[in-house]
């Protein structure tokens, strides 16, 4: 297998590692937020903006794939 076939088959299955990985990150960030209002609902806003927070730094990482995905799809076609 060479460089090219290589880059094929191994980008599309990163991005999909990426997503499946992005959402149980974001699946326990949302859980772990739900818990903690549950056990203390007087603490709702401080909790949401932390998870809110976390959750856009958790699906940045997927987002930075998609972006790599992009600038190494024109090394496919050598």
């Amino acid at each position: 297998m060479d460089f090219h076939a290589a880059l094929a088959l191994g980008l599309p299955l990163g991005i999909g590692v990426a997503a499946i990985g992005s959402g149980i990150g974001l699946g326990l960030i949302g859980q772990g937020a739900m818990q903690a209002i549950g056990r203390q609902p007087e603490a709702t806003a401080k909790i949401q903006l932390a998870m809110i927070i976390i959750a856009a730094l958790a699906e940045a990482l997927t987002i930075y794939a998609f972006v790599t995905m992009f600038l190494l799809k024109g090394s496919i076609a050598g």
